[in-house]
């Protein structure tokens, strides 16, 4: 194992952070990410403002510090690592809300809104979804072809999902949506993403209106009730809605999408998918998406409150940390093969949606989605197809998170013909992806 570079070293090479995909192989880490680990479980990387925090590249590590209250989620925090420039000011959506707090005031605010996430709440919603996805396929079959997969079925679902939840007209699904974009670019500049917040902002503050006027069985009403009720000041109501209302749809359509190409890259792993009727089957194969995709690529951030020794190292109170998920997933210690797509690989212990007091809390929600997206999709078309070459394909490598922005399928007319071309699983996909040098 090579020395990690010292911040302030003159000899030392510091790498730079992030690195786009290669075009290559748009479902691998970079081979300059991969480059990363030969530092060992951490190293220095040179971000934007010329700062060096520390990436977490290793599953143990990363899962022991997403757990370690030594580590601040708190955005005011001098040294906080950003993989954007937010050299306007603003960290963007979530300054007030409990995403960017630190326990006790994060808990806090997050029950506010959690027992609206419970698996057997979510569970409870399993067939309303079932009957959306059914009714924008519908849409889709009867449209004209190809089709773009992005706002024929994945952005519409969860959008209509986490609209409903939160109490929030669908019909501005296109104005929360294109806001929504800007925010979770990874190119937009400062100005861009203060217009979008304060577009967000000011639409969630007009409902939030109505909602302490007319309250109804949703969560902006509930926020609503907490207001009256002296626990949460407005500002933070309309922080958390935007927060709920940006994560709610964002990571899932993109997981909708780049997991159904890349299934479609992986014929023998779709016929899985589209062919059983075990529902473990279909959880296991979300699990193994999950963990191959890593949407959330450009890490979560945290910044050191006091000095912390690990595998090694020594991280500096002060010091900003970045721990990358999309490296985590990967690690052979953990997944034997990472590189391998196995749907029926126990991937669990996956860090798709973080871990510790921090963790994802609409991830009930999201893998209810999953589980209802693929094999629906899949099973009503089965002989579903990318409507142009892979490298045609535009993937985000603009954004905070992955996906693509658009992905155009097509298929072939309903036949048994057809159908029987489509359940003979060809091989799966190979591709020579460049890997880092040990």
């Amino acid at each position: 194992m090579t020395t990690a570079p010292v911040a302030g070293d003159a000899s030392a090479e510091i790498p730079q952070f992030p690195h786009p995909r290669a075009a290559a192989c748009p479902f691998d880490p970079s081979p300059e990410l991969r480059g990363l680990a030969r530092w060992g479980p951490l190293t220095r990387v040179r971000s934007w403002g010329d700062t060096t925090p520390w990436v977490v590249t290793s599953h143990a590590e990363q899962k022991a510090l997403l757990s370690d209250p030594r580590l601040s989620a708190d955005f005011s925090h001098p040294g906080f690592p950003s993989p954007v420039d937010h050299s306007g000011g603003e960290h963007g959506a979530t300054d007030l809300s409990f995403v960017g707090m630190d326990d006790p005031e994060h808990a806090r605010l997050r029950r506010m809104v959690s027992g609206a996430f419970t698996i057997k709440r979510i569970e409870a919603m399993r067939p309303v979804v079932q009957q959306m996805v059914d009714d924008f396929i519908t849409r889709m079959l009867a449209g004209p072809k190809p089709a773009d997969l992005v706002q024929a079925l994945a952005l519409p679902v969860p959008s209509l999902v986490i609209s409903e939840l939160l109490g929030v007209p669908y019909d501005d699904h296109a104005f929360f949506q294109t806001n929504s974009k800007v925010l979770v670019s990874a190119v937009a500049t400062p100005q861009e993403r203060q217009a979008a917040h304060g577009n967000l902002n000011g639409y969630l503050d007009q409902l939030l209106d109505a909602k302490l006027t007319e309250p109804g069985d949703d969560l902006l009403s509930s926020l609503g009730k907490q207001i009256h009720a002296g626990e949460l000041t407005r500002r933070q109501a309309v922080a958390m809605g935007v927060l709920l209302l940006l994560g709610g749809h964002e990571t899932t359509a993109n997981m909708i999408t780049l997991g159904t190409l890349l299934l479609l890259e992986h014929p023998d792993q779709l016929a899985r998918v589209r062919d059983t009727d075990d529902p473990k089957v279909i959880a296991s194969a979300v699990e193994e998406l999950l963990r191959y995709l890593s949407v959330v690529h450009l890490g979560r951030r945290r910044t050191a409150l006091e000095d912390i020794e690990i595998a090694g190292r020594t991280i500096r109170a002060g010091e900003g940390v970045i721990l990358l998920g999309e490296l985590a997933n990967r690690d052979p210690s953990v997944f034997p093969n990472p590189d391998r797509l196995d749907i029926a690989r126990d991937a669990r212990s996956h860090q798709a949606f973080g871990s510790g007091t921090h963790h994802c809390l609409g991830q009930p929600l999201a893998r209810m989605e999953l589980q209802v997206v693929y094999p629906t999709l899949l099973r009503r078309i089965p002989t579903l197809r990318l409507a142009t070459d892979l490298d045609q394909v535009p993937f985000k490598y603009d954004a905070v998170i992955y996906g693509v922005h658009e992905l155009p399928v097509t298929w072939y007319p309903f036949s048994l013909r057809a159908c029987a071309a489509a359940a003979r699983p060809g091989p799966p996909a190979r591709r020579r992806c460049p890997r880092a040098s040990s």
